[in-house]
């Protein structure tokens, strides 16, 4: 058995510069599964988009449905230990930090100048010199016109620093004083969590978002445990 998931690269101390990507690498650890990573398939990506994996030869894309897919072939049960309720629950808030959350993520990091420069300009860094400022005014244009049909990109800056904050604070409601979402044990649920929370509290953007997030303690001891316990090399970056 092999699995190879595509991915991107660390930043920030980040296992991987896309949440995405870090939720499918906390589920394959979860499954006690073992990969590798592949930093070169992008081009080739089915979907356009990472995370992908092949799992002998069989290629599965979206982190959603790597999570089905190690579900079905492998007989995991992320939520064994989840009532129908606490699962129904754990897919909204899955939903809330993919379908929501990651935008705001986006507009911080790539809209927001000084974090651009920060953090998603460094990513051009192996682009010729001569294209690189055509290079990162058209990806930043892309992801503006993304926004923009999303609906995210039509609010203000500080209204969409109020929708983060919101969500930070549910996040932070949900989770109390238990060290996962649900308890005592780690859920398909927590990877996705994790990954957000992770991603909002690098040093990589700056925002009254990020500011929320670190004024919530038991979000940031969540992240520094499952960081400390799942990705150690980048606990200590």
């Amino acid at each position: 058995m092999t699995i190879t998931l595509y991915c991107f690269r660390p930043v920030a101390g980040l296992p991987d510069a896309s949440p995405f990507v870090t939720k499918a690498m906390l589920l394959l650890k979860l499954a006690g599964l073992d990969y590798v990573e592949d930093r070169s398939g992008f081009s080739k990506a089915p979907k356009g988009k990472q995370p992908y994996i092949s799992d002998d030869g069989e290629l599965v894309a979206d982190s959603t449905f790597i999570r089905f897919h190690l579900e079905q072939k492998y007989g995991v049960d992320f939520d064994a230990n989840l009532s129908a309720e606490q699962k129904a629950v754990g897919w909204c808030v899955e939903k809330m930090c993919e379908e929501h959350f990651y935008w705001i993520v986006v507009r911080m990091r790539w809209m927001d100048d000084a974090n651009f420069e920060r953090g998603p300009a460094r990513f051009f860094d192996s682009a010729p010199a001569i294209v690189r400022p055509l290079a990162k005014w058209f990806i930043r244009r892309r992801i503006a016109n993304a926004l923009w049909a999303q609906g995210m990109g039509r609010h203000g800056a500080a209204e969409i620093d109020t929708l983060g904050v919101r969500d930070v604070e549910a996040l932070a409601a949900l989770m109390g004083d238990k060290p996962y979402l649900f308890g005592d044990k780690p859920s398909g649920a927590d990877a996705t969590v994790f990954a957000f929370v992770a991603t909002v509290l690098a040093p990589m953007a700056e925002s009254a978002v990020r500011d929320a997030a670190l004024a919530k303690p038991n979000l940031v001891a969540y992240r520094d445990a499952l960081m400390q316990a799942y990705f150690p090399q980048s606990a200590e970056a």
